[in-house]
């Protein structure tokens, strides 16, 4: 447990399970208080006990992200409830399985759109102002492998990940001189509940190279800390054994 992070809140979205839940654990075993959201209540109270079993103190908001409304009450229900946020993430997410835009339903679409980048942007947005006012914060953004280009089957989900690398960009600029970091990661194939189900198969069972939901947190962990203060508007590629340059 460090003491740069005592007393600290994160948001993290899409906490009750793969690599938000596990964002969760990593920053609540340091000493962060934790606000998970996500839209199956018992998932995220099963994430909240965790948490609280590695000390540290949990708050659950449930919502969907495809409901702006619901997203609007996040940020204030966090801050009521702990004073600050000092690191969000934005890692809930849509993923679709492989399908041709032309084959693609329009409201899965509108949906990737809104719940992978929309919410993600709102989110930031209503946190800026407290981070401004307390002197500073970390903003991370999950994005992905398929960020760093298309791919067939995967417009809708590869088109948000591409915008969150661009997004980043921009409030890292436009934030860096309130003290505020703002970083990307980009995973590649992570063995969560999203993968296997969007893909049909068992996860590491059938793919080894893929990596752990933890492996990920523990990026976002650096990216939290004192360690990575000359870091700010960039995507940090973490492939593991999917790195293209293994192929």
């Amino acid at each position: 447990m460090s003491s740069e992070f005592q007393g600290k809140v994160a948001l993290v979205t899409g906490g009750s399970k793969g690599i938000g839940r596990a964002c969760a654990y990593a920053f609540a075993a340091e000493g962060v208080n934790v606000a998970v959201t996500g839209r199956t209540l018992s998932e995220l109270e099963a994430t909240a006990a965790r948490v609280r079993d590695l000390g540290a103190k949990a708050l659950v908001c449930q919502s969907d992200f495809s409901d702006r409304a619901q997203v609007a009450r996040i940020v204030p229900a966090v801050l009521a409830e702990f004073g600050r946020i000092d690191v969000l993430v934005n890692n809930a997410a849509i993923i679709h399985p492989r399908i041709d835009l032309v084959d693609l339903d329009d409201d899965v679409w509108y949906d990737v759109i809104e719940v992978n980048l929309n919410a993600a942007a709102m989110l930031t947005k209503a946190v800026i102002p407290s981070m401004v006012d307390q002197g500073g914060g970390t903003i991370i953004n999950v994005s992905s492998i398929g960020g760093r280009s298309g791919g067939r089957g995967r417009s809708a989900y590869r088109v948000t990940k591409s915008a969150l690398i661009s997004l980043t960009q921009s409030l890292a600029a436009e934030l860096h001189e309130h003290g505020i970091n703002v970083n990307a990661i980009c995973p590649g194939g992570t063995d969560t509940e999203g993968y296997r189900e969007a893909f049909g198969n068992r996860g590491r069972e059938d793919n080894p190279d893929l990596m752990l939901p933890s492996e990920i947190a523990n990026v976002a962990v650096f990216l939290a800390s004192e360690k990575s203060s000359a870091v700010t508007g960039t995507a940090i590629d973490a492939f593991g054994g999917n790195n293209p340059l293994f192929a």
